[in-house]
């Protein structure tokens, strides 16, 4: 799913587009009347766009539809939140029984707005317990206070992707495991020229791809908001402490000025030309389907993969990473619930159905089952990223009334600190703080 990992800008967005669909849409679901039996079409809207990755969505739909001749399945796919949010807004024979999306930051909204129905219900009856069923962290991003209103639909973890043939050339032995041996290594792998860089040991810059605030934040196992619901960032030392590390790192490295003058001649993200596999940089953070891609590149040198650092009074959790993944869930205006619950509950709770897509696709499967299951096809380099998912260390970013406004907030207050303009991140911080509780004290 890289064709959608959420950028800043795209998750103001997604952030905007639900925040105005919240105040449209506050009633609550009708109950489930259709027989699920009888013979019956439902619409389902997910976002996948490229032709492998919808082909590999539609093999589980066909699937589906085989083991449930009755009810057949219209697909529609390219579909972002904002087609979302205007269609669950306004109901009607041509919106979407079962939708699928890539914004985890946005259950708190689709949960706390009713826009998508209470899954609970439909679990009990079918004796599914999630807590058994999916990842710790993944059971948790798909619900917001205490209402589940979907279901993790294969998940994304991140992980350092090192260029081995540089380290080597290096003396470095092996992947580091904490911030200051990966702030040495990052040093020692970067080789200057004039006023840029033959080989940059790591691109620390929020604009450098997938280097994002909460992506780098969740190595200190932050917490984001308090018993209360306010936010925690200005309160918790993980997030000043995270980011005076990465103000350190662009410092170190160069400086903000000429790192940002060696972003601009990277390449596209998701093409051969991605800096990793051009081995402009040698180490990457990044998430599980760039193995693949990194692969099909066939670039000059052996690729690694490990865990992100940990802080170095925090080693004992080195294993841990940031998790996000797709979801799905089931239309409030829809009136074949039940026949779209069976279609969640394939997608997201068959084993081999789990398997097959996470196969398909290069991503993490999201059931303790998929994730122990023998017929997993990857690379043996894919393990790491089946290990994070699978550690009770491992953290995400949490579901808010307002999606992932808060987010944003913090990225900007980023972009403030690494560039100079924010010299004291304690009193950027506590401003932020105050930005993101008016902005959701305003959504509710």
């Amino acid at each position: 799913m890289p064709a959608f990992r959420r950028k800043s800008a795209a998750v103001l967005a997604a952030t905007a587009s639900i925040a105005l669909f919240a105040s449209a849409c506050t009633g609550q679901s009708s109950s489930a009347t259709d027989d699920a039996s009888k013979d019956t079409t439902i619409t389902f809207w997910h976002g996948w766009n490229s032709p492998g990755e919808a082909a590999a969505i539609q093999a589980d739909v066909d699937a589906f539809q085989k083991a449930h001749p009755n009810i057949h399945v219209k697909v529609v796919g390219g579909i972002n939140d904002d087609k979302i949010n205007q269609a669950l807004r306004a109901g009607g024979s041509n919106s979407p029984d079962v939708v699928s999306s890539f914004t985890t930051n946005n259950v708190g909204k689709f949960c706390s707005s009713n826009a998508l129905v209470d899954l609970a219900p439909f679990l009990k009856k079918d004796g599914i317990d999630p807590a058994k069923t999916f990842p710790k962290t993944m059971n948790e991003y798909t619900q917001f206070n205490g209402k589940r209103c979907t279901l993790p639909l294969l998940g994304d973890s991140y992980a350092l992707y090192y260029n081995k043939d540089a380290f080597k050339a290096a003396g470095i032995d092996g992947p580091p495991t904490t911030w200051s041996e990966f702030e040495a290594d990052a040093k020692l792998l970067t080789k200057p020229k004039g006023d840029s860089y033959e080989q940059l040991g790591f691109m620390p810059n929020y604009h450098g791809y997938e280097t994002t605030t909460e992506h780098y934040l969740a190595q200190w196992s932050p917490t984001y908001f308090d018993a209360s619901g306010k936010s925690n960032i200005a309160k918790d030392p993980a997030f000043e402490k995270g980011l005076a590390f990465q103000k350190q790192l662009v410092d170190g490295l160069g400086g903000f000025t000429k790192l940002e003058k060696f972003r601009a001649s990277f390449g596209e993200e998701y093409g051969d030309t991605n800096p990793f596999n051009t081995g402009q940089v040698a180490m990457a953070m990044d998430g599980e389907w760039r193995l693949g891609m990194a692969l099909a590149a066939k670039p000059k040198f052996g690729i690694g993969v490990a865990p992100l650092p940990v802080p170095d009074d925090q080693k004992a959790t080195h294993g841990k990473g940031y998790l996000t993944g797709t979801i799905a869930g089931i239309a409030a205006t829809s009136k074949k619930q039940n026949a779209g619950w069976e279609l969640v509950k394939f997608l997201t709770t068959d084993t081999d159905a789990v398997v097959n897509f996470a196969n398909a696709i290069h991503n993490v499967p999201s059931t303790l089952d998929a994730l122990k299951s023998p017929k997993l096809t990857a690379d043996p380099r894919f393990k790491t990223f089946l290990d994070i998912a699978q550690n009770p260390n491992s953290t995400t970013t949490p579901a808010s009334f307002n999606g992932g406004q808060y987010l944003v907030s913090l990225q900007n207050l980023g972009y403030d600190v690494e560039s100079g303009k924010q010299g004291d991140i304690k009193a950027g911080l506590a401003k932020t703080a105050q930005e993101i509780d008016a902005a959701i004290a305003q959504a509710k």
